[in-house]
């Protein structure tokens, strides 16, 4: 699911950095550049979005830039794109390990074919879920 939200960049001279604001999310972030203040704030709203959904929690509605704009009167006022679905693959990487049985039979038939039973699982629960890689 790919969303954009605004973020607000504070150019702070005395770090000599940016500061970003990310106010759908109520959390900050920073960099030393505008661009590395940019990346820190969708890899922010990426881990942030994976924490609201495992608890349950639904994701906030991106706010309208017209509407943050009026106001805050920020350095910079912009959005930014993040595929949560995608930021999850990429960072979220953790095993998690599943009981799961099966006739012996195919146990035994699997188990002469060398199958990797945890790669099956996963091949199986992939395509099952429309997913491909």
């Amino acid at each position: 699911m790919k969303s954009i939200y605004p973020i607000l960049i504070q150019d702070d001279k005395e770090e000599n950095c940016y500061i970003v604001d990310i106010p759908d999310f109520e959390i900050s972030t920073w960099g030393k550049t505008i661009l590395e203040a940019i990346e820190n704030a969708r890899d922010a709203i990426g881990l942030t979005a994976i924490t609201i959904e495992d608890d349950g929690d639904k994701l906030p509605v991106p706010s309208e830039l017209k509407d943050i704009k009026e106001e805050n009167d920020s350095d910079i006022i912009t959005l930014v794109d993040v595929d949560i679905d995608q930021y999850r693959k990429d960072n979220d990487t953790r095993a998690v390990k599943k009981n799961c049985t099966l006739p012996y039979w195919l146990e035994v038939k699997a188990e002469k074919e060398n199958i990797n039973f945890s790669a099956a699982l996963q091949l199986g629960v992939k395509q099952m879920l429309g997913i491909q890689e």
